[in-house]
């Protein structure tokens, strides 16, 4: 394997695009709802409240495409279709979950700072 000297705050640096795709609230949802296991696409749609059909269905090619979902059709009728967090995916469950563990601690705090900005 190469390793090469990655810099986010590069602008030509391709860990941007990594730092693009952890850092999107799509991601960072069906990230989470994954981390119990594996889930149909309805199911997943379900789990993830407010996201679109087309959203999801991006999100799920784009991780998919990271290497971060695993896709599994199986040959029923109808299809029935599974995702699941490969290894790689798995990884981000710990970080992920500290930033939706601080927003869900400082919701409040945040909060009362949006009110004190309309006054």
């Amino acid at each position: 394997m190469v390793r090469m000297k990655c810099d986010v705050m590069n602008e030509a640096c391709p860990s941007r695009a990594v730092l693009d795709r952890i850092a999107d609230k799509w991601t960072a949802l069906i990230i989470y709802a994954l981390s119990d296991g594996t889930l149909r696409y309805g199911e997943l749609q379900r789990r993830v409240g407010g996201i679109t059909q087309k959203m999801l269905t991006q999100t799920l090619r784009s991780l998919e495409a990271d290497g971060l979902v695993d896709r599994r059709v199986h040959p029923v009728v109808p299809p029935m279709v599974e995702y699941t967090l490969t290894p790689l995916g798995r990884s981000l469950r710990e970080p992920l979950g500290a930033i939706r563990r601080w927003a869900e601690r400082n919701l409040p705090k945040m909060m009362e700072a949006r009110r004190g900005r309309r006054l």
